[in-house]
């Protein structure tokens, strides 16, 4: 009988209903979304502070479309065509299904390949955090090179995180957050 009642509990404190407190009130959790300042709202860039996360979803989309076009041709190699081609297609996807969440008073970056947030946060997704990603993953692979990329993810997605995001010039380089400036060119680009 005890499992039964934990379980309906958990389930309870996770649909929100049924929820009581020690009084037998309703129980009640509020949740905003973050509020974003003007940059983050309207600026077609990145804002600084997430690029380090960016870096790592674009890293791991990457990375996860070249593993499945290298799944097709039984693991091998791709040609210098298909992985271009993959590249390409990479970083023209949709990126929708990333956003901006609030933990502890920090926006973050959330989405497949970035570390599991708080399940009871808002997450703002669609609006500019898109196209951002798109503009970010295109200035990656033409800063580096097809062939670098290509290469990298042969070696692990390690390899890749680290030319992408921790470089000299990654926006995760120096352990802070959102990392150094991008280089001027690529800021144009972007």
């Amino acid at each position: 009988m005890q499992p039964v009642l934990a379980a309906w509990l958990a389930l309870s404190l996770l649909a929100g209903t049924g929820a009581q407190d020690m009084c037998g009130e309703p129980s009640t959790r509020s949740v905003s979304a973050p509020q974003l300042s003007p940059e983050e709202r309207l600026s077609p860039h990145m804002p600084e502070s997430l690029r380090c996360d960016a870096c790592h979803a674009i890293a791991f989309q990457i990375e996860e479309q070249l593993r499945r076009a290298e799944g097709k041709v039984g693991r091998k190699a791709l040609s210098e065509s298909d992985y271009v081609e993959v590249l390409e297609r990479s970083c023209s996807q949709g990126w929708e299904s990333y956003g901006v969440q609030e933990l502890d008073g920090e926006k973050r970056l959330a989405g497949p390949g970035l570390p599991r947030q708080e399940p009871m946060t808002v997450m703002v997704t669609g609006g500019p955090w898109p196209g951002r990603l798109s503009k970010m993953c295109h200035g990656y692979v033409g800063e580096q090179g097809e062939a670098q990329i290509y290469g990298a993810h042969r070696r692990g997605p390690a390899a890749l995180r680290e030319l992408l995001c921790h470089g000299d010039k990654g926006p995760c380089a120096g352990g802070k957050a959102g990392g150094p400036s991008l280089p001027k060119a690529l800021q144009n680009e972007l």
